[in-house]
């Protein structure tokens, strides 16, 4: 009986999740419903470790019934991976072939979807302003949670990550001393807060919810990569909804528009870095 149990455990532990995914969309109308199984599975078990509850079914209650142990979930759930002027090169290419067009715009409205803790909304931010867009631009940075958008406003990031980010800045094209952007304060840096002027942080569930503006260019980077199937086709619908006729959408350099029921809209500004137009 014993042994049966035992088998039996993983089986029990994914009808445990998926109720406790249920309830969380029904509760909090956050869906994870339809995200890779292993990454939410695996992240799942790695927040009741944190937590030191021993089954999901318990965990389940804490979430339910706690707005706090709820949050906590939510930073756990949401990949949060990410740097200033990650992927150097998209922002170098960005810089030669998405600048020019935005240059034709007397105002532009950017979708930063899924911008986690904001250093590549600060980053957007420092290149547009060394172009001289940013005084007509506005960025909308979003994300689902409220945790990491507090970090994003904030702009308080680690010094010993400053090196790093100042190779990527160079490598991005940058034009200036990296270090003009922040100033030091013990073991963090705060970014400037002129460099935050435009942008407007904002709750956003690319799963549940619509399209809230049309926009010149939507970046969605390294965001889809967690989604299965059918969940990235309602997230490639609702960019193409959200994007204005021959507007830049910018994807990260895992993810590709092949396949997607709108990968026919779309025209490549660069295939490696994966610019694209919209063009119908």
């Amino acid at each position: 009986m014993s042994a049966l149990a035992q088998s039996d455990q993983p089986q029990l532990e994914d009808i445990e999740i998926a109720l406790l995914l249920e309830g969380l969309y029904r509760v909090y109308g956050f869906d994870f419903r339809d995200y890779s199984p292993a990454s939410i599975k695996r992240r799942i078990l790695e927040r009741m470790r944190a937590e030191k509850i021993a089954t999901v079914s318990a965990y389940q209650d804490c979430v339910l019934h706690d707005d706090a142990c709820m949050e906590r979930l939510l930073v756990g759930l949401s990949v949060h991976v990410t740097s200033m002027f990650r992927d150097p090169s998209f922002y170098l290419t960005f810089r030669q072939k998405v600048v020019p067009i935005m240059r034709t715009y007397p105002t532009v409205r950017i979708w930063h979807a899924g911008c986690s803790t904001g250093e590549e909304v600060y980053s957007m931010a420092i290149l547009l302003q060394e172009e001289g867009l940013y005084r007509k631009c506005v960025i909308y940075a979003t994300d689902i949670s409220r945790e990491v958008l507090r970090k994003a406003r904030e702009g308080i990031f680690p010094l010993a990550a400053m090196q790093e980010y100042t190779g990527n800045y160079m490598r991005a094209g940058g034009k200036h001393e990296f270090s003009d952007y922040y100033t030091a304060h013990y073991d963090n840096v705060i970014f400037h807060p002129a460099l935050k002027t435009n942008v407007v942080f904002s709750e956003h569930n690319l799963v549940t919810d619509g399209s809230f503006n049309e926009f010149h260019v939507i970046l969605c980077r390294n965001v889809m990569i967690y989604f299965n199937k059918a969940l990235q086709e309602r997230v490639h619908n609702l960019i193409y909804e959200s994007l204005s006729m021959f507007g830049v959408f910018g994807l990260g350099n895992k993810e590709s528009l092949k396949f997607t029921p709108r990968a026919d809209f779309y025209e490549k500004l660069d295939s490696r870095d994966k610019l694209y137009r919209k063009v119908k």
